[in-house]
């Protein structure tokens, strides 16, 4: 599997995906770094078959919306520490490599010991 972390989600978090052998990198690192837009974002995520993750609401609602990103990670956690967000992350990710070899279009919003999957 192939992530990319936006803006809000810590390096650490791709650090931590890339230990467990998935490709995965951060939107400082792309295109326009932190000032990538939103459309940059999935435009990007889509056409390399990446696996977004995000705190951000408005992605969220795309995808709702326009089935945009393709493959999402929605946090709800609020600020957490990194450890707490690994923790969540590695809980999801049988789930997430299911989906994402099952589905094109998927998300899953993370929320304190909870999660729900949209599938497409």
């Amino acid at each position: 599997m192939k992530f990319l972390c936006d803006v809000h989600i810590s390096l650490k978090i791709s650090k931590y995906l890339k230990s467990l052998g998935y490709q995965s990198n951060h939107v400082n690192n792309i295109l326009n770094k932190w000032n990538t837009t939103d459309d940059q974002i999935i435009n990007y995520v889509d056409q390399n078959d990446l696996i977004l993750i995000s705190k951000d609401q408005d992605f969220r609602d795309e995808f709702l919306l326009k089935s945009k990103p393709k493959k999402f990670i929605k946090i709800n956690l609020g600020n957490t520490s990194n450890n707490e967000l690994i923790k969540s992350i590695s809980s999801i990710l049988v789930q997430v490599e299911r989906l994402n070899v099952e589905y094109k279009i998927f998300m899953i919003e993370v929320s304190k010991n909870d999660y729900k999957i949209i599938k497409k």
